[in-house]
């Protein structure tokens, strides 16, 4: 097992609550996780579950309700606007939408150069144009895109640019927040091949959000499965897919469309009301859509318990429902 000083990022007891009319949102409530240089996290869970605020939080986009985010042993929760301002280099993101992430009254050279230019690392327009375009080689764009606009290009290309920017100030750790959930299949795919290509060559650690099981389980070393603002299971991605334990984890596993040739895990249809998650009641925040939930669950929060080999999961009844048939 890898020791703690391979520990790139961890997030202690992270809190953020935003104010409604209605009362407190709790879109992260308590979530504690940890990624080891050179890894990928993948973040799951449904629209709304809070993935994105965590993502956001990291890079101090948000600031925290309460807990703690340390990237090489610093808080990023207690730094202000100039320290931040600093760790740009070794924290970025590649958004969801590759057309609204990127400025359309600027050309793709434009675009990539920018953070260059804010960050001051480069001297001149001849280094700055070099350095462009060797970014631009390295994601796989065409160097006469250097003076088009961002309406010109398709979505994948759009998505390059966005990871050629990510990757200008030599980042150590990248938020994908969705990346190619916008994009064509077929374009997905080549956009997951490119960020593990990068990842090999430069040693990045990821966080990877997505709502999509199948994605994360080619692209991630770790999963977490996210529900209401709280990790309900986390473990390796072989290990989750094998032995998948939440009830939720095995119903978003169950979605996942299969080759006829393969025999189908029978389908999980979720039922009953979701809670909001304006000042929710104490305990389990899946039971009202949980097909095996009982008194217990409710009436007090349940933490992440230990089933063995890193596999972590929030339920009171993981360990009857490990033996399930239809989800091994």
């Amino acid at each position: 097992m890898a020791d703690k000083n391979d520990v790139i990022l961890e997030v202690r007891n992270l809190k953020k609550y935003f104010k409604s009319p209605t009362g407190t949102l709790h879109a992260v409530d308590g979530v504690n996780f940890s990624i080891r240089k050179g890894e990928t996290l993948g973040l799951v869970g449904e629209s709304g579950c809070g993935k994105s605020t965590i993502g956001r939080l990291i890079l101090g986009l948000h600031q925290a309700t309460s807990g703690e985010i340390l990237f090489n042993g610093r808080n990023i929760c207690e730094m202000n606007k100039k320290q931040l301002h600093a760790l740009r280099s070794d924290l970025q993101i590649i958004f969801q939408d590759p057309f609204s992430s990127l400025n359309p009254r600027m050309s793709i050279g434009e675009i990539i150069g920018e953070p260059l230019l804010i960050h001051n690392k480069v001297h001149g327009k001849a280094e700055l144009n070099a350095e462009v375009a060797r970014l631009m080689d390295v994601v796989g764009l065409s160097a006469r895109l250097f003076n088009a606009y961002p309406h010109e290009l398709d979505g994948g290309r759009r998505q390059r640019v966005g990871i050629a920017r990510a990757l200008s100030l030599k980042p150590q750790f990248i938020v994908c927040d969705e990346p190619v959930s916008s994009l064509d299949v077929s374009i997905q795919a080549q956009v997951l091949n490119l960020l593990k290509d990068l990842q090999a060559e430069f040693g990045l650690t990821y966080l990877f959000i997505t709502h999509d099981l199948s994605v994360v389980k080619f692209f991630s070393d770790k999963i977490a499965v996210m529900y209401l603002g709280q990790l309900v299971e986390t473990a390796d991605s072989t290990e989750l897919f094998q032995n998948t334990l939440h009830p939720y984890s095995q119903a978003l596993l169950s979605a996942i469309p299969a080759p006829s040739s393969r025999q189908k895990m029978q389908r999980v249809k979720l039922i009953g009301e979701l809670q909001s998650p304006i000042d929710p009641e104490p305990g389990c925040r899946f039971a009202k859509r949980c097909l095996y939930a009982k008194e217990r669950c409710t009436g007090q929060d349940l933490a992440l318990r230990d089933f063995g080999k890193g596999h972590f999961c929030a339920c009171c009844q993981a360990g009857e429902l490990a033996g399930n048939p239809n989800f091994n």
